[in-house]
């Protein structure tokens, strides 16, 4: 990643461009890299942000999708921001969905892909081979289509972070609050309109879970990745930027 990371007020982001308001939000695993391909393609007409979420910062005690929502809505106020358009992978489309919910006047529009929230296979409830690098690069070949997606620098971050002990604690306690948190009787109560934009092929939130978001929030569209695992905006960024265009396209020109 090029830009720089900004820390103000126990908060750190960075930002880019101006306009519209795109605030994402990373995975549990999820590096800012992640989001590179989407910052470069939205930052000459839109106002980037992307939070880092304190994950291994938080007392454990309180850590959880709530406390990261809490989290959300504090940088949010900090920066002085409203009526955001938030999209989220993963665990971030889990942090989007419980803020939404709270503060929809916040958000103008959602989108999600491979969140959670529903049912995952969680990328691990447990490490028992933390130890193994061959196991630790079957378990992030299995987040893509792709096996070739987890490049080694992926790789080599992954198994540094589950084999830092603080680090891998921190992970569990956040990954079984995000299984145990089921979002299904709560969705209804958010009207804004939702892009769900989902790989085909993602084994840790499967097709099933996208269906079922889509039936249960009331103002939500599907748009399938195809040959996409659970992060289709590094697979396949060119798809993932263009049905973001369009669904930025019709909801802000409305």
């Amino acid at each position: 990643m090029t830009y720089q990371i900004i820390e103000e007020d126990g908060f750190k982001y960075i930002e880019a461009g101006q306009g519209e308001k795109l605030v994402l939000l990373h995975g549990l695993m999820g590096e800012l890299s992640n989001w590179e391909k989407v910052i470069e393609q939205f930052k000459d007409r839109y106002h980037v942000i992307i939070p880092i979420l304190p994950i291994y910062d938080l007392p454990i005690l309180t850590l959880g999708v709530k406390a990261l929502s809490r989290y959300l809505h504090r940088f949010l106020k900090f920066k002085a921001l409203n009526q955001v358009v938030l999209v989220g992978n993963s665990l971030g489309g889990h942090v989007g969905l419980v803020f939404t919910v709270a503060h929809q006047e916040f958000v103008k529009a959602l989108v999600l892909t491979g969140s959670s929230g529903l049912y995952e296979n969680a990328f691990g409830g447990s490490f028992p081979r933390r130890e193994s690098y061959d196991y630790i690069k079957e378990k992030v070949e299995f987040t893509f289509y792709d096996p070739a997606t987890a490049t080694k620098e992926l790789v080599d971050d992954v198994f540094k972070t589950v084999n830092d002990r603080s680090r891998v604690i921190r992970i569990l306690t956040m990954a079984k609050s995000a299984i145990r948190h089921n979002m299904s009787k709560e969705l209804s109560k958010i009207t804004i309109p939702v892009s769900l934009i989902w790989g085909r092929n993602d084994k840790v939130t499967p097709p099933e879970v996208a269906e079922e978001f889509h039936q249960l929030l009331p103002n939500s569209e599907l748009n399938w990745v195809e040959k996409c695992g659970h992060a289709p905006m590094m697979e396949h960024p060119e798809v993932f930027n263009e049905y973001l265009e369009k669904f930025l396209d019709r909801i802000l020109l409305k």
